[in-house]
């Protein structure tokens, strides 16, 4: 090897750097000297991006296992759901293993998408350390850019996250009966922005999540089916009170109402006094989301059993209680 000169790159005399090595392969003392650029500098790139895809690959699989749903016979949660709470009653049946499936894909989702986000991103910051930028500028830029982005898009950001409390609380979900104020009816889908329900004439409402204010949920819990039944004046509450105890006891006792009534039934007494006549409540306790069957049930069987002991219905018009917007169930 010819004698350095002084405009010869001193790197090329330290053995083990890469200038040395590609000056032993191309004798060329540029390329030596420019090793740092061209095979150093790409080479940790590449490792950083290797690096990145092979972390969201393996964080995107565990999400993937926790949010699986179990086998066809199992009947557990998946491993996401199981440190939430869950609201859901298992009288749902099929819609309950839907609402579960769609509730674990969407926080699934939305990990992922949070996981690309968070390895992508710092994996971009240092390559550009590598590239030799000054990163405080760009972070600063950044920052201005995202609280830009965050007034914009305010509304859609007040979306996703009321979507993700109202997923990770299980406030309703899908196969619930709910009432959302300007809206009701039976939830079909959630998403972390839109949720999707029919209500009782077939109407679809698709509502914001970041609009819900407050919601009535119908299929938590318990339920309590109300049945306002009018008489007229001259009747005898005691007895009719004994004939609504006793019809309503016999039509809850027996299927189909049994397997959803909870308590047996209670009359109240008279609810209220009109000018055509006067109304006697009775109440009975339900399984969530069955109290419109059983109260479409007990009332026609109280006022059978009322009209064949001789009671007569009030004078004048009368509007059936309950409301207007319940589901068909």
């Amino acid at each position: 090897m010819n004698p350095l000169t002084s405009e010869t790159p001193q790197c090329i005399s330290e053995p083990g750097s890469w200038c040395y090595q590609v000056y032993q392969v191309t004798h060329n003392e540029w390329l030596a000297a420019s090793a740092g650029w061209l095979v150093a500098k790409p080479l940790k790139i590449l490792m950083i991006l290797l690096g990145a895809f092979l972390v969201r690959l393996i964080v995107r699989k565990l999400i993937d296992r926790v949010t699986a749903m179990p086998r066809k016979n199992d009947r557990k949660l998946p491993a996401l759901l199981r440190p939430l709470r869950e609201r859901a009653p298992s009288l749902l049946g099929p819609a309950l293993t839907e609402r579960r499936t769609q509730r674990a894909k969407t926080i699934g989702s939305v990990l992922k998408s949070v996981t690309s986000f968070v390895v992508y991103g710092l994996a971009g910051i240092q390559i550009l350390g590598e590239l030799g930028y000054n990163l405080g500028p760009i972070l600063a830029s950044a920052g201005i850019l995202g609280v830009a982005l965050g007034f914009g898009a305010q509304n859609l950001v007040k979306d996703f996250l009321s979507g993700m409390f109202m997923m990770v609380e299980d406030q309703y979900g899908v196969g619930d009966v709910i009432d959302i104020g300007e809206a009701s009816g039976v939830v079909e889908s959630v998403g972390l922005r839109i949720t999707t329900l029919r209500d009782v004439k077939g109407t679809v409402w698709y509502v914001r999540n970041g609009e819900v204010r407050r919601v009535g949920n119908s299929s938590q819990g318990f339920a309590v089916a109300v049945v306002d039944v009018p008489l007229n004046y001259s009747a005898d509450v005691d007895r009719a009170t004994a004939v609504l105890t006793e019809a309503a006891i016999e039509s809850v006792g027996s299927e189909p109402l049994s397997v959803n009534v909870l308590e047996p039934p209670e009359v109240l007494g008279v609810e209220s006094v009109t000018p055509e006549g006067l109304t006697i409540r009775l109440t009975v306790k339900v399984r969530p989301g069955k109290q419109w069957t059983v109260q479409r049930a007990l009332r026609a069987a109280v006022m059978a059993k009322l009209e064949s002991v001789g009671f007569e219905p009030p004078m004048g018009r009368f509007v059936s209680p309950g409301n207007s917007s319940q589901p068909a169930q």
